[in-house]
């Protein structure tokens, strides 16, 4: 006997183009109806690209046909425009995509594993950015494993207005929000995908970030969840990529590079981290995750290699005090790398 549920599982199986995740989970499918062996589908999704209902339309037939004991299969889908944004569209997206109310731009800071120094990379570009005298903020969109309030020299909860939205922490004239305000510092944060979901929209839909010209995402590493809902729930403008230069860095950017060309999200470029080290007795150079990675895969992807940042003992024992590099000291090599690195987004996002 064929039921809603055996139709759910089955159309379960089936996943949206270019993402690792079902329809079903993406909440595309609106309405069962069953007579007798005879089966009908309704869904509707937000997109400008034919292909994805054409794929999705195929891809549910075929799954539904494999029912045993299956009549008639009849899917129907109702394809809306998805409504135009002054950021990047989001044409292929399985939902449509908005601006931040007052933030001009976006900007994600990703990575395909972890390890390669994302949240240092992304607190200190922060932090460059608003030396260009831009007005910033910094969301850490890393749920399970926060470290911006460490780096920031701050454990403040955060307050709400009236309105029940939330106010981001001020520090170095920048706005934070974090899930370590939330949490004590020894406390996990057990999260599962529901939940993963509401805090992520919360922090980007329901924080006071008030105007800002930047407002920089430190993701998790991956391509998970997190980084779904966050190109599902905000116009970006742009992506930067962050990889340390041997090849089992560089084949988990590429993927991360290729998640957001999917989705229509354009790849600012590549920054190379913890790129060499240089001895401080005698100045020597040390390559001692490889050489010349980062500017062959930025290459290969055929974006800018944006900078080469690198291994830092200032620039650890800053972060670990709670005031990045760029604040603490601006004429050590990697702040001045941070500057230059600024200094062509800006460019780049004017145009």
């Amino acid at each position: 006997m064929i039921t809603p549920e055996l139709v759910r599982e089955s159309l379960s199986t089936v996943k949206y183009p270019g993402f690792s995740r079902d329809i079903v989970s993406f909440g595309l499918l609106k309405d069962v109806r069953i007579t007798g062996t005879d089966v009908v589908v309704q869904m509707s999704l937000a997109t400008n690209d034919p292909k994805v209902p054409q794929a999705i339309k195929a891809g549910s037939e075929a799954a539904l046909a494999r029912l045993p004991g299956v009549g008639s299969v009849t899917v129907r889908i109702d394809i809306q425009a998805p409504p135009q944004t002054a950021s990047a569209a989001t044409g292929g997206s399985p939902m449509a995509a908005g601006a931040i109310e007052g933030v001009r731009h976006v900007i994600a800071v990703a990575s395909g594993k972890g390890g390669v120094g994302k949240s240092t990379v992304a607190a200190n570009l922060a932090i460059a950015l608003k030396q260009t005298g831009a007005a910033v903020g910094l969301c850490d969109c890393d749920l399970y494993g926060p470290s911006i309030g460490l780096m920031f020299g701050s454990n403040e909860r955060p307050m709400a207005t009236e309105e029940n939205r939330i106010l981001p922490i001020e520090r170095y004239d920048l706005k934070l929000m974090s899930m370590g305000f939330l949490l004590d510092d020894s406390a996990p944060a057990i999260l599962r995908g529901p939940m993963v979901t509401k805090y992520t929209q919360q922090f980007l839909r329901q924080v006071e970030w008030g105007k800002l010209d930047y407002l920089v995402l430190d993701l998790p590493p991956g391509t998970g969840d997190i980084q779904l809902t966050i190109v599902q729930t905000v116009a970006l403008a742009g992506a930067v990529i962050v990889t340390t230069p041997q090849e089992v860095a560089l084949i988990d950017a590429r993927k991360a590079a290729t998640m957001f060309q999917k989705v229509n999200v354009p790849v600012l470029g590549l920054i190379e981290n913890m790129s060499y080290f240089l001895c401080p007795s005698d100045g020597k150079r040390y390559d001692i995750f490889g050489n010349g990675g980062g500017e062959r895969e930025a290459a290969r992807l055929k974006v800018p290699l944006l900078g080469q940042i690198p291994i830092d003992i200032p620039t650890r024992e800053a972060g670990d005090r709670g005031e990045p590099v760029a604040q603490a000291n601006a004429k050590n090599p990697v702040s001045i790398e941070f500057s230059k690195i600024a200094r062509q987004l800006t460019e780049v996002l004017s145009r």
